[in-house]
């Protein structure tokens, strides 16, 4: 996904070299963000988790004495950090609010259509260098720095995503 027209990634963040969209994903109503026209943004200084693991089947096979056959068998993704952002937008929060129940938000089922694709970029300067896509992304865990007046500590300290698809983005 290519950065929205308009936006600089390097201003005022420039400390922060992942690019992160949000945007719906595709069938789902997403309510919490009705009425955003671009995907929702921001930049985080450290991503952890992308890894996909695959669990080999093995079938035995009778007279196969080397060995036992594999096949490829279900993949498991891990959960996703994204550490240290800051995200112009409060709609990343009603995400999660939409999921945990916080600020006594009653649902109504949107939780379980309101997943959303990502696209992480890893920035080099103003060029997006490699970048992964996760699939059906819902949050599971929503941590917000500290907060001190003297400090310089940014908006979102940690988010965690559950995701069920883990691939290499097509950049421009």
């Amino acid at each position: 996904m290519p950065i929205p027209e308009g936006q600089d990634p390097l201003l005022p963040f420039p400390g922060f070299a992942f690019f992160v969209a949000f945007q719906p994903a595709s069938g789902t109503g997403f309510a919490p963000f009705e009425g955003v026209g671009e995907p929702i943004t921001g930049g985080f200084s450290e991503v952890t988790g992308l890894e996909a693991t695959m669990e080999p089947k093995v079938i035995k096979e009778g007279g196969r004495n080397y060995g036992a056959v594999q096949r490829a068998g279900p993949v498991a993704f891990s959960t996703v950090v994204l550490k240290r952002g800051v995200i112009t937008s409060r709609h990343l929060w009603a995400w999660w609010s939409l999921f945990a129940g916080a600020d006594k938000a009653a649902n109504g089922g949107w939780a379980k259509t309101s997943r959303a694709n990502l696209t992480i970029s890893l920035l080099d300067g103003r060029n997006q260098v490699l970048g992964w896509e996760l699939t059906n992304a819902m949050p599971i865990k929503f941590r917000v720095a500290d907060l001190n007046a003297k400090g310089g500590e940014v908006a979102v300290e940690e988010i965690h995503l559950a995701h069920e698809g883990l691939s290499m983005a097509r950049l421009p």
